[in-house]
């Protein structure tokens, strides 16, 4: 609303300009006609735009005919060249066909896998264009140009699909400049046999390109997808430079990486260059599909201004014709109105789209609280605050097999893209740990698959936690990311060491931690949004400002709103910098101070098995566990231990299964631990007990008892380990 009000603001003085044009003198007529000016300046911009991205757009749906049409040519040919393979002398035939029916076409081959038919180890025979209409015919076999590998022939192999090469100077076939279309041609059997290809020339679309004049001094250029310069103004230097060479030699090197990496990514848009002092050059640039080239057309900023500027010596010298001067602002004004009204329809489509963009990010982060009502153990809240439409924040947080998993991160960047990059690591971290135990891994896994894909150079800081609701053990790994406070009998800063941050480089190594929590412990997670808010004055609240309302005890979401008071009190009227996100976790199980814990080694010796049926008999005992219960126990104790001794150590090794008990007020947790080879028996399939005896395959039958008995049952490879948990409620 506040932008619509300046853009009317502005319409009235406009308007407003023109209609005292007609009561004042010559000062004012000298200011109308500065102001006429600077908007006719903007407008030839614009429409130097319009007209560039016309002449872009009518260039690349050219070029895309021409290429469609050499596409179809070939596949519309694959099921020919499949029918020759077992006649070779045929084949000839084919790309005589596909040259003869597709005047955009100057040669085509196809050319056999090396050793696909024994007779003729190598075989491409190549049909070309001749100077007058015909064709020829030429064979590609030769010691000399070694076709199995060119770009054209080995690409489509490994791909396995329809592949345009780089540009190159054809000396095997066609002895000119072109591009080739291949693809991989299989026989009945499914077997790449041959590569079928259509041959482009590049000299009409260096005559097409250099043809575009958008303005008297500008000039297009062509790029391929490695960068090497095909077209541009001076014909000799075509395919000897690439854009990383001009721009390494620019005045203005920072705009010329950029506009190298932006064509070289595939993106379109423009972007403005200093060539000297005094000229500066309008870019605009769009890709060309399927090919991976990319188009340039540049525009001195003389030939858009140079006649406006001729003009207005002109009219300062005419300026005393009121009535022609009074015309040509009048006649600005009623086009400035125009485009502020196109300015503000585009700016409220903008406004819409950016709404819609913040509901569906803040629709990927849990925000009812307290997020698990039913459980007495755990009371958590969180909240995300974008300082734009769209963050770069992020939290989640679940349980799974009563195991916390929670997160918090910070992208670097704003806006959209950080909202992207956000996204995907959520995802990710959702995806990871739902079959993960382990932070390290779980970071680890985040990493290499952001770095694979992180083309924009964009980092997140994050700290991914899983916090055991049984025995409050909280294992975490910290990736470059704030250190949370913990509370226990005081406020301290969780110990967190120097990782480095997601997505910088695949393949580093992150380390975990882990601490012990108790019954009223708790972990505040901020991202730097909240120390680094500022005021008008551009103070930061700092880590003294936060800490102190954090040493008065209160609910997860009591605690949250009291930090953010804190905030607005501190900000006033300064308008969000960065985002601002924090998480609050409240641990309560207050059955470990009550848990006692038993432990039982044994040899991987099947003789020992009685022996878990006496710990077994103890801890009913102890726990006043009816004997039907106590029997399932022991059953599904010695089903998992049994297990162990049998498959865990190599034949007549010695070693050892370690069996700890955890006994608290209403739960059971059994935890088997072994050195031996890495298995984990929850990934077998589950048992079919609906077959009979002799249909049933051996095995299978162990775990699936132990998951019939147990409530939760977990593995994980720990320091070399196999840890196998069961739990039960009693």
């Amino acid at each position: 609303m506040e932008l619509n009000d300046n853009i009317k603001k502005v319409v009235k003085k406009s308007t407003g300009a023109g209609l005292l044009l007609v009561l004042v003198a010559m000062i004012i007529l000298e200011a109308t006609s500065l102001l006429q000016y600077f908007y006719s300046q903007r407008a030839l911009r614009q429409e130097a735009s319009l007209r560039a991205e016309s002449e872009l757009r009518a260039t690349r749906n050219y070029i895309m005919d021409v290429v469609d049409q050499a596409e179809a040519a070939v596949h519309n040919s694959i099921w020919i060249a499949r029918w020759c393979l077992g006649v070779p002398d045929s084949l000839a035939v084919v790309s005589r066909r596909i040259v003869e029916e597709n005047p955009s076409v100057m040669g085509s081959t196809i050319a056999l896998v090396p050793g696909y038919n024994q007779k003729l180890p190598l075989y491409a025979p190549y049909v070309c264009r001749t100077a007058d209409g015909g064709t020829e015919l030429k064979s590609l076999a030769t010691e000399e140009y070694d076709y199995p590998s060119q770009e054209w022939f080995t690409e489509p192999l490994n791909y396995g699909i329809g592949y345009w090469s780089e540009p190159y100077l054809d000396t095997g076939g066609g002895d000119i400049m072109m591009t080739t279309y291949s693809v991989p041609v299989m026989d009945e059997s499914g077997r790449f046999a041959a590569v079928l290809t259509a041959d482009i020339s590049l000299d009409w679309l260096t005559e097409l390109v250099g043809s575009v004049r958008v303005y008297p001094g500008a000039f297009s250029v062509l790029v391929s997808r490695e960068g090497r310069v095909m077209v541009n103004p001076v014909e000799e230097l075509n395919m000897q430079h690439t854009v990383q060479d001009y721009a390494q030699q620019a005045s203005d090197t920072a705009n010329y990486r950029l506009l190298t990496e932006s064509m070289l990514a595939g993106r379109n848009g423009n972007i403005s260059l200093r060539q000297s002092r005094r000229e500066k050059l309008s870019v605009f640039y769009a890709p060309i599909e399927k090919t991976g080239w990319s188009m340039a057309i540049v525009i001195p900023d003389s030939a858009i201004f140079g006649e406006i500027r001729r003009m207005s010596m002109l009219v300062s010298l005419l300026m005393l014709v009121g009535l022609g001067m009074l015309i040509l602002i009048l006649r600005s004004v009623v086009r400035n109105q125009m485009k502020f009204a196109q300015l503000n329809e585009k700016k409220e489509r903008m406004e819409h789209e950016l709404k819609i963009g913040h509901d569906i990010q803040m629709s990927m982060i849990p925000k009812t609280f307290p997020p698990f009502p039913e459980r007495k153990d755990i009371d958590m809240a969180a909240t995300l605050v974008p300082a734009r439409e769209v963050g770069g924040d992020l939290y989640d947080f679940y349980i799974r097999d009563e195991k916390l998993f929670f997160c918090i991160g910070d992208v670097s960047g704003k806006g959209v893209p950080a909202s992207l990059v956000m996204a995907v690591t959520r995802s990710l971290f959702r995806s990871i740990s739902s079959h993960e135990n382990s932070p390290q891994r779980i970071v680890t896994m985040i990493n290499n698959a952001m770095s694979d894909m992180n083309e924009n150079n964009m980092f997140v800081t994050f700290f991914c936690g899983v916090l055991d609701m049984y025995t409050g053990k909280l294992r975490y790994c910290n990736a470059g990311h704030n250190p949370p406070f913990l509370f226990t009998d005081k406020v301290s800063t969780l110990p967190v060491l120097p990782n480095v941050a997601l997505g910088v480089l695949p393949g580093i190594p992150f380390r975990e931690q882990e601490i012990d929590l108790t019954y009223d412990d708790a972990l505040f997670l901020y991202t730097d949004g909240v120390t680094e808010a500022e005021n008008l004055a551009h103070e930061q609240f700092g880590m003294d400002r936060l800490e102190a309302p954090l040493h008065t005890r209160r609910t997860a979401v009591g605690q949250l709103d009291a930090v953010k008071e804190e905030i607005a009190r501190f900000v006033g009227d300064a308008a969000q910098s960065d985002d601002i996100t924090m998480l609050f976790i409240h641990y309560l199980n207050d059955m470990l101070p009550d848990a006692t814990e038993r432990h039982l080694i044994l040899h991987n010796d099947i003789q020992q098995i009685p022996q878990l049926a006496d710990f077994i008999g103890i801890i009913a005992e102890e726990k006043n566990l009816d004997q039907g219960l106590a029997m399932s126990l022991n059953l599904a104790l010695e089903e998992a231990v049994t297990n162990v001794i049998l498959y865990a150590y190599p034949r007549g090794s010695d070693g050892l299964v370690d069996i700890e008990a955890i006994m608290a007020r209403d739960m059971l947790k059994f935890i088997i631990t072994d050195s031996g080879v890495a298995f984990d028996p929850t990934a077998a399939p589950e048992a079919d007990v609906t077959l009979g005896v002799d249909e049933r395959p051996i095995g299978g039958l162990g775990i699936f008892l132990v998951r019939n008995i147990m409530d939760t049952v977990t593995y994980e490879r720990v320091d070399g380990k196999n840890v196998l948990s069961m739990s039960k409620r009693i």
